[in-house]
């Protein structure tokens, strides 16, 4: 009985670890559209695979490689879909839907509202959940294939820009950048940003920091000044550099 119980023991072990390495490499081939864009197919997908490896995983009668073929051909079939529906509209209307539009110059779609299955207080808490407190604001509210809500504010209820205001504004903004990480600079970010370690060296000289390794994080802002963060032990730098 008790070398039944261990072997039982290892046979699980191996296959929680043998199916943790597949799905790891299956999520990786399957790539970042399960997460950032998880339309109803990508979800119930996302469901199966998961169901199938915690039936690979617990019921010992179900055929290891049985189960390990059922995660590869729903990875396979998965990935066939989305590059049929990049190639094809009409498939990729029929496996992600479209977009439904629920207000439209300021005024509810009723249709719409009945075709996404949501009923006005709904459709006002995904209002709340933009910041949108009032549908007098609102000029358009498009309920996406993710189940998310975009909204486009009238003119009168949108921020004020810089452009607005005619304040001065760079004209290529910079994607904030880390450039040092734990003392150490990172060569690549500078790279990307086509800027040198005498540029960083002279931002940091202007911040009173005489040496690298004393900055625990230093980003790149935007506007190209240097933000900074030294080590606990010293006191922390946060203001900008131009």
């Amino acid at each position: 009985m008790e070398n039944f119980w261990e072997a039982n023991f290892l046979d699980i072990v191996f296959r929680s670890v043998i199916t943790f390495i597949v799905i790891l490499v299956l999520a990786r081939i399957i790539g970042k559209k399960q997460l950032s864009q998880l339309t109803f197919f990508h979800y119930i997908t996302g469901i199966t695979i998961g169901s199938i490896a915690g039936e690979i995983t617990t019921q010992i009668k179900t055929p290891f490689f049985d189960g390990i073929i059922a995660l590869s051909c729903w990875t396979i079939l998965t990935l066939l879909m989305s590059f049929i529906s990049i190639k094809s509209t009409k498939i990729r209307v029929i496996v992600d839907d479209r977009p439904t539009i629920l207000i439209q110059n300021g005024m509810i779609n009723q249709h719409g509202l009945k075709k996404a299955r949501l009923h006005v207080d709904e459709l006002a808490m995904l209002l709340r959940e933009q910041g949108v407190f009032s549908f007098d604001e609102v000029h358009y509210a498009v309920f996406e294939t993710n189940g998310e809500l975009s909204v486009m504010k009238k003119p009168e209820n949108n921020p004020a820009t810089k452009k607005d205001v005619k304040a001065d504004y760079p004209n290529s903004p910079l994607f904030p950048t880390e450039v040092i990480s734990d003392g150490k600079i990172v060569e690549k970010n500078l790279s990307e940003l086509n800027l040198t370690e005498d540029w960083l060296l002279n931002k940091l000289k202007k911040k009173n920091v005489k040496k690298v390794e004393d900055v625990f994080f230093a980003q790149v802002l935007e506007d190209g000044s240097l933000y900074v963060s030294l080590f606990n032990n010293r006191q922390g730098l946060s203001k900008k550099s131009k």
